[in-house]
């Protein structure tokens, strides 16, 4: 995106913030095309026949955004973090259902070695992921914040360290920590 998309992204998400139901329609080209690579990430290792695709993602995560009120959007990194959080949300609901049906679901041990290269699809492993993270966010929640913002949003170190008002190199120590905080934590279960 130029600098001048960028700004009108802002200025769209400032004016959906304060009640203008219409910027909702105008920013949604602006945001669509971000959203559904964020997505496509999430879904890139889901099993074969699963019933959930990128774009139906993306409609799920559109629905519960525009029910989203009281935000005070910082700017295009910002919006696109908490799009990422709620992708995370529906997908983790979608594998807790799996593993219920299966009336069972011991976590696995995930090997954290490769964070960015995790597939999606695994069910056990991603709930793993997820109970480690939630007790990352007990421990230290900017770093909790940047893993999600990284790694399930997608986010460069730059929009992460923007999003969070810290430096990169903030964001590259705690991107560090935080992965081997997490593999310790999934290896403890």
């Amino acid at each position: 995106m130029t600098d001048e998309q960028i700004s009108e992204t802002t200025l769209l998400l400032r004016a959906w913030a304060g009640g203008d139901r219409a910027a909702l329609e105008k920013l949604t080209p602006h945001v669509y095309r971000t959203l559904r690579r964020i997505a496509g990430r999430y879904m890139r290792d889901e099993r074969e026949g699963h019933s959930l695709q990128a774009t139906a993602l993306v409609h799920e995560a559109y629905l519960e955004l525009v029910d989203i009120t009281n935000v005070d959007w910082q700017h295009r990194a910002h919006f696109f973090a908490i799009s990422a959080q709620i992708m995370r949300n529906i997908l983790l609901d979608r594998a807790r259902r799996r593993l219920a049906a299966k009336r069972g679901g011991d976590a696995q041990r995930v090997d954290l070695e490769e964070l960015p290269d995790l597939g999606m699809g695994r069910a056990r492993e991603l709930v793993a992921l997820d109970e480690a993270l939630n007790a990352l966010t007990k421990v230290d929640e900017r770093k909790a914040r940047v893993v999600e913002m990284r790694f399930f949003g997608g986010l460069s170190v730059d929009e992460t360290a923007e999003v969070l008002a810290v430096s990169p190199e903030t964001v590259m120590r705690d991107w560090k920590f935080a992965r081997s905080w997490l593999q310790a934590q999934i290896a403890q279960n």
